[in-house]
């Protein structure tokens, strides 16, 4: 009894409990210890790649790191549990120093796994990696200037064309690796949407296209713009006729004169406004006293600098034809002169002049020589004596519906008094 009442003491002791509480405490303490300190092994999936010296190799070499293989390692290490265990991916980095590279070149690399500043790494290895080495090219830093290209994506409204889009600035350099460079040939644009009826511009960006028209990309690439203003300008359209003016005589009138132009209408584009004003295009005057019947020739078609011929038509083929008249040859011998020079007499050295008359056949038949007279015009004679060639008016008195086909002139003598 007595041996039991003094245990039961003991164990209602605050000094034992304290005492045994101490012993478990330093017994646990002891085993997470030791597990926490024993050697353990991690699995590190997607450590991100990370290049140091990029910035000394462009500024004092011109290169720059290209087609990197991977973005991320797996990685195992080993260590104190307690400091290992308490990482993520995110936490380590696998590092690659690139300062000391100097020439164009395509290498393995192995990288270095970077621990969390601060961390004890005297017990700390890396067991594995995944993969050994990263794959990258160091690659010379060029410009390259190359044109800008593109296309518009609305409609054009009908009556309206439009013209060779217009890019500003026309042509952008590039500066980047030439690997990267290399297969670039232009840059492309793409603009505008639904229809439209007037100049169309727009600032917008661009994509990189190689020479079989894919795009290419422009990681590491910078440019001397990152935009450019594309216009699409836009011309009214209009056909308009071609036309001749005529100057009648010798019996043509409109109602006896036929004729043709070939082509009959060119089409074209402009500036709406200068557009608006042009109604027809006059190739030149016909003067019908200077064929009998038919006359064809060609003649340039001529328009505004400012328009656009859309046919592409640039001579047209003008026919006359004069119809339901004849002619008749009748050797005038009425040739006087006219405006002769003060101070001096004329004497006509023709006897008489063969001149072509066309009418209708019975007015012809009512003419004779009688009704027919030559005036010389002595007009640009001013002064000066001697022989002349001088050009001739033809009259026909006694109808209105008949004239003298041709040029005529005739020789004087001039005298002065």
């Amino acid at each position: 009894m007595k041996n039991s009442r003094s245990t039961k003491r003991i164990t209602d002791s605050n000094v034992f409990w304290m005492i045994t509480s101490l012993v478990i405490s330093l017994i646990i303490w002891i085993y997470v210890t030791s597990i926490q300190s024993d050697e353990y092994h991690q699995v590190f999936r997607n450590v991100p790649v990370e290049f140091t010296g990029t910035q000394v190799l462009r500024d004092t070499k011109g290169m720059e790191i290209t087609d990197v293989d991977v973005s991320t390692v797996n990685v195992e290490i080993s260590g104190p549990r307690r400091i290992i265990g308490a990482w993520s991916s995110s936490d380590l980095v696998a590092q690659i120093d690139v300062s000391r590279l100097s020439q164009s070149i395509y290498t393995e690399t192995p990288y270095t796994v970077v621990f969390p500043a601060r961390t004890d790494t005297s017990n700390i290895s890396v067991v594995k990696r995944y993969p050994e080495t990263v794959s990258f090219t160091v690659s010379k830093v060029i410009d390259k200037t190359v044109q800008v290209k593109g296309s518009f994506l609305g409609e054009i409204a009908e009556g309206f064309v439009a013209q060779k889009a217009e890019f500003e600035p026309s042509t952008i350099t590039l500066t980047g690796p030439e690997t990267s460079l290399k297969n670039v040939e232009y840059v492309w644009v793409t603009f505008g949407e639904g229809e439209i009826s007037s100049t169309y511009s727009v600032e917008t960006g661009f994509v990189l296209m190689n020479a079989d028209g894919e795009e290419c990309s422009s990681s590491g690439i910078t440019f001397s713009t990152d935009t450019v203003d594309a216009t699409l300008p836009i011309l009214a359209v209009k056909e308009v006729p071609l036309d001749i003016n005529l100057y009648y005589g010798a019996g043509a009138n409109e109602n006896n004169t036929i004729v043709s132009i070939e082509p009959k209408t060119i089409t074209l584009s402009g500036d709406s406004a200068i557009l608006a004003d042009v109604n027809k295009i006059v190739l030149d005057t016909i003067d019908t006293t200077t064929f009998t019947s038919t006359f064809q020739d060609t003649r340039s078609i001529k328009i505004n600098n400012e328009l656009n011929n859309l046919t592409g038509v640039t001579e047209a083929v003008i026919s006359v034809e004069i119809a339901g008249l004849e002619t008749k040859t009748f050797n005038v011998q009425n040739i006087t002169a006219g405006n002769v020079p003060e101070g001096y007499t004329v004497t006509v050295i023709n006897q008489q002049l063969p001149v072509k008359i066309r009418a209708a056949k019975d007015v012809l038949d009512s003419l004779t020589n009688e009704n027919i007279a030559a005036i010389a015009d002595l007009s640009d004679l001013s002064s000066g004596s001697g022989i002349f060639d001088v050009p001739v008016k033809i009259r026909i008195d006694g109808s209105n519906d008949a004239g003298a086909i041709g040029v005529y002139s005739v020789s004087i003598n001039l005298v002065k008094d």
